[in-house]
């Protein structure tokens, strides 16, 4: 059976790899528990000064899995359907807790939840050409994760409304202009220039790992906290499965087609 995240660790740098490429590395239960104890592999190997997360197959992610959502929306207020948006959010919540500087290396696309993802990392290098998009307006649901707390930890609210809201896409060199990305490159440079960027806290796990704690500290919270705004959102995002309807799922193009 394939791991839905293989992990790798060269020269003190983690890299986390989501490995569902058939299905542009969309989110499941199976691929957010692996990423959770990912991250607590991690976490427990001080040899490790900083984390890289990538998608196989040049895609980064593509947001959450279409026949689990479809299953939501048929019951949006049970408790299965509370615990599988859970599972979900519970992966990007882990993974922006870890005790390592992250980087994630987007190619491709992220999208919705993957979009979250890739904005729980503490930086991020983006294909010139990706496609950066919130996505769930435009598939007719409520942003969910704590989507615009995320949003707005790095753009201003205006963008976070076009983006978050109106249901913009934009491409990577877009993103760096917004304060999405740190910087754009060619497609096939991102892994490698990910890589570098992250090679630095490897080589001295246990100042890197102080130094990231102290940055996240001094620059603090936002006024609404990430973990507040997850449960914010998820009752407006439960709502809004239950109109969509589980069949509505069924042949819908993803937000970044």
């Amino acid at each position: 059976m394939t791991e839905p995240v293989l992990y790798e660790v060269t020269d003190g740098v983690a890299v986390l790899t989501l490995n569902a490429p058939r299905k542009r590395n969309a989110i499941d239960g199976a691929l957010a528990g692996a990423l959770i104890d990912a991250c607590e592999r991690i976490d427990a190997d001080l040899s490790v000064g900083s984390a890289v997360i990538q998608g196989a197959g040049g895609y980064f992610c593509s947001g959450g899995d279409r026949d689990e959502l479809a299953a939501i929306s048929a019951a949006p207020a049970s408790d299965e359907g509370i615990r599988a948006t859970q599972r979900i959010y519970d992966a990007f919540l882990r993974f922006g807790a870890l005790k390592v500087p992250t980087v994630a290396a987007v190619r491709g696309g992220a999208v919705g939840a993957g979009m979250n993802l890739a904005l729980a990392a503490d930086v991020r290098v983006v294909a010139e050409d990706a496609v950066l998009a919130s996505g769930f307006t435009r598939l007719g649901v409520h942003p969910g994760g704590g989507h615009y707390t995320l949003l707005t930890r790095v753009v201003t609210p205006e963008a976070a409304t076009v983006l978050g809201v109106l249901g913009e896409s934009v491409n990577g060199r877009r993103a760096v202009e917004l304060g999405l990305a740190y910087e754009a490159q060619p497609d096939e440079e991102v892994e490698p220039r990910a890589l570098a960027l992250a090679a630095r806290g490897g080589t001295d796990p246990a100042l890197t790992r102080a130094a990231i704690r102290s940055l996240r500290a001094e620059v603090g919270p936002p006024a609404l906290s990430w973990q507040a705004a997850v449960p914010l959102e998820q009752s407006a995002q439960l709502w809004s499965f239950a109109r969509k309807g589980s069949d509505r799922w069924k042949g819908t193009e993803r937000a970044s087609d």
